[in-house]
């Protein structure tokens, strides 16, 4: 058993068919990747990952848990962060009020915007912010609206925000989407150095397959809806079902 299990999830939106009979299990503190052609259903998964979606038919458990029709505080609380395609940050709050947030809003179950100025002056709360910029080499840019970042630090923001969490399982939808080579170099140094030094698991759809093999120990791929193959980094390159799916060539 993994840590999420997904078992015959069906979703149809109309007459398409988004999800067919999927089957996914990701194990504990392993690094999965989700891939697929445009269309094969990856964000429809995600989406019904992390409870934004009700399948018609099927299970998401989470560590024993169902994840389906939870609202996103509850997901949290169970342990799930989410990082989106576009980067979700406060653009005209600074870097420092960004992550401050995220650690406020795990100490007192929720968060408003008034509580900003109060949550500024307290101390234990600027130092762990303080640490995890540090930690991100994102210090020097504590005092600049968020907005002003580059795209491949805002994501580096955005990581650590949901770091601040402190989840079990890190869902990445698309993480290095936009960025120059430089910028996704080191976003997957970054999520390297998140799995050496924590004891956290992480799901990636990404259409960079540079990012998929530098990462991933396990990974599914989809088509139409439905998984083709389930395997390692290794035997994935070169199958036959994977070069139909997404070069149209025989298998």
């Amino acid at each position: 058993m993994g840590i999420l299990e997904v078992k015959d999830v069906n979703k149809r939106f109309g007459g398409l068919q988004a999800l067919g009979d999927v089957n996914l299990s990701v194990e504990d503190q392993s690094v999965h990747a989700i891939i697929g052609p445009n269309g094969a259903g990856k964000s429809t998964l995600l989406n019904v990952l992390v409870g934004k979606l009700i399948p018609d038919t099927g299970s998401v458990m989470f560590d024993g848990q169902s994840v389906l029709g939870r609202k996103p505080y509850e997901i949290n609380q169970m342990g799930i962060s989410r990082v989106f395609q576009t980067p979700e940050i406060f653009g005209d709050l600074t870097v420092m009020e960004n992550m401050m947030i995220p650690i406020f809003a795990k100490r007192d179950g929720a968060f408003r915007m008034h509580a900003i100025e109060s949550m500024a002056k307290e101390k234990a709360i600027i130092e762990q912010a303080t640490e995890m910029l540090e930690n991100l080499n994102l210090a020097d840019d504590r005092d600049m609206h968020a907005a002003a970042m580059s795209r491949g630090n805002k994501r580096r923001l955005e990581i650590g925000m949901c770091l601040a969490q402190e989840p079990r399982l890190l869902l990445l939808d698309e993480p290095t989407a936009g960025m120059a080579r430089a910028d996704t170099n080191a976003t997957i140094d970054l999520l390297k150095q998140i799995k050496d030094e924590r004891d956290i698991t992480i799901a990636i759809i990404e259409h960079d397959m540079h990012v998929v093999f530098s990462l991933a120990e396990r990974i599914t791929v989809l088509a139409q809806g439905t998984p083709l193959v389930e395997d390692t980094p290794d035997n994935i390159k070169g199958h036959p079902k994977v070069r139909e799916a997404y070069l149209g060539e025989s298998a």
